[in-house]
Parts: C-alpha cells; structure tokens; sequence
C-alpha cells in the first residue's frame, strides 16, 4: 500500500469532519447518564492511574457487558462513554466501562494486559457490585475492537475464570491487520514494529475463546476498515454469528447504533445474552 493511501485511511477524524460533534454530544450525554444512573466509579483494577473502571449494575441483570473504548490507542476515557450504559442497563444487562494505560507511555501489548487484567477483575469483583458474570459479553470500538478481540484470542491460562463465562463478543471498527499501521504518522506514538506489529496482529491467529462474535463497521467508513472487519470475521468465521457493515453509517455513528434500541447491531448484541 502507498503511504498516502494508509495515512487517508487510518485517519478517522479527517474522513468524518463533524466528529467534534459526537465527542461533545457522547461528553454531554455520558455527564447525565452518571448524574441520573447508579453506578460505581473509578474502581481500581490495578495500580496505575488509568487503571480504573466504572460499574453501573443493572435491576434483576442478566449478565454484563465490558466496554473497551477507542482512541488508536493513545486517547480518549471511559467517561466519554457513560452515555453507552442507558439502554443496557434499561434491558437487563450490567455495563463495566474500563479505562487502560495510553501509547507512547505503554505499547499496545501492555495494553492488552491490562484488557486482560480489568476482565479478570470484573470476574472477580463485579458481583459484589451487583454485575453477574454467569454471562459476559465483551464489546469495543476501534482501537478497543482490537482490545475486545485481542482478549478471545489471549491464552486461557492468563484468566482466573472459567472461559466458558464468556457469551460473546462484539468488536466494533476494530483493527486486526497491523502491518498499514507501521507507515502510518501514528506510529511516531504506537511505536510498532515488523516484529510487534506480527504478534499483535489477530487474523492470522486462532482464537482460544469459542464464544459467538458479532463483528460489526459502518458502510461508510474507509476501505480500509472495511477490510479489518473483513478479514477477522473470515479468518474466525467458525463463531462469527455475524458480519454487520451497516448502512449509512461511518466511524463514529457506528457507536450510536452499538447503544440505541431497535438497531441491528444493539439487538444483536443483546441476543448474546
């Protein structure tokens, strides 16, 4: 691929020029959704600073729903998406938001343990804050779709807890192809390389969790993304319930339709439960 096309590509904001638009709006709504709905904030997973998660539990629950947020890995918070826990919360189902360490600080590896750790503590933990983890369910966005992914393909003997509790996953405009990204401006922070960049990449490796998938990118986005989703729903199609490239939807509205009611991807996500 030329440089020019990967830098194009990759880069999210300029191909959406109102995404200011949906940060502010996600902000706003995610400040009501913690002001109005109980939840828990700000626990400890471990012991730097962005390890931290938020809880909100859900009445008479059937299960819980982690939510690894976006940011090509070097940006963003959890508190951006508070807003995203409403309308699980309304069905039945608890939502733990889950900050991780930032690049250049860590390298992706490093934020894939702590993908790891937060998912080990919420099976640990999350019940005594009224989240059951008889089923979970693992969802991200973008550089948190890589996260969500990355954590069904981690080897089980790095969990504390039975596999077999984990009733999908639902990886969102997610990257599993990491090669672009060696030539692309971003990498002056990720700080990849050939040999990284091969460990990191998830299509080409088998997944050690069997639990149904739900993969899922706006019709609108880049070629490029289009093609990530792509190759991980073939590459794991053994458990790839679906492939959702969703109409007239780009990069970040992709996110409204992971969170309204009656929209496919939510419908779908909620069906793993």
């Amino acid at each position: 691929m030329e440089k020019d096309f990967i830098e194009r590509e990759y880069n999210n904001r300029e191909l959406v020029p109102d995404h200011a638009a949906y940060f502010a709006r996600w902000e706003r709504d995610s400040r009501y959704v913690r002001e109005t709905l109980p939840g828990h904030l700000d626990l400890a997973y471990g012991p730097d600073p962005r390890h931290r998660i938020d809880l909100f539990p859900a009445a008479r629950a059937r299960g819980t729903l982690l939510f690894l947020h976006g940011g090509y890995w070097r940006s963003l918070d959890k508190t951006m998406f508070s807003w995203l826990a409403a309308s699980y919360v309304a069905a039945g189902v608890g939502v733990a938001l889950a900050n991780y360490r930032l690049a250049p600080t860590v390298f992706i590896e490093q934020i894939v343990d702590d993908a790891v750790a937060a998912l080990n503590w919420i099976f640990a933990n999350a019940p005594a804050h009224g989240l059951p983890t008889q089923r979970v369910v693992i969802a991200g966005h973008s550089a948190g779709g890589h996260l969500a992914a990355a954590l069904f393909a981690t080897p089980r003997t790095r969990y504390t807890f039975d596999a077999a509790r984990i009733a999908g996953g639902v990886p969102i405009s997610g990257l599993y192809d990491f090669e672009p990204l060696l030539q692309h401006s971003f990498n002056a922070d990720l700080r990849l390389d050939s040999q990284s960049a091969r460990r990191l990449d998830l299509y080409d490796k088998r997944p050690t969790i069997g639990a149904p998938l739900v993969v899922a990118v706006g019709a609108d986005e880049s070629s490029e993304f289009r093609r990530q989703s792509a190759i991980i729903a073939q590459a794991w199609k053994a458990q790839v319930r679906d492939l959702q490239v969703i109409a007239g939807l780009h990069h970040f509205s992709v996110v409204d339709a992971f969170a309204e009611r009656g929209q496919p991807l939510h419908d779908a996500t909620l069906a793993l439960f």
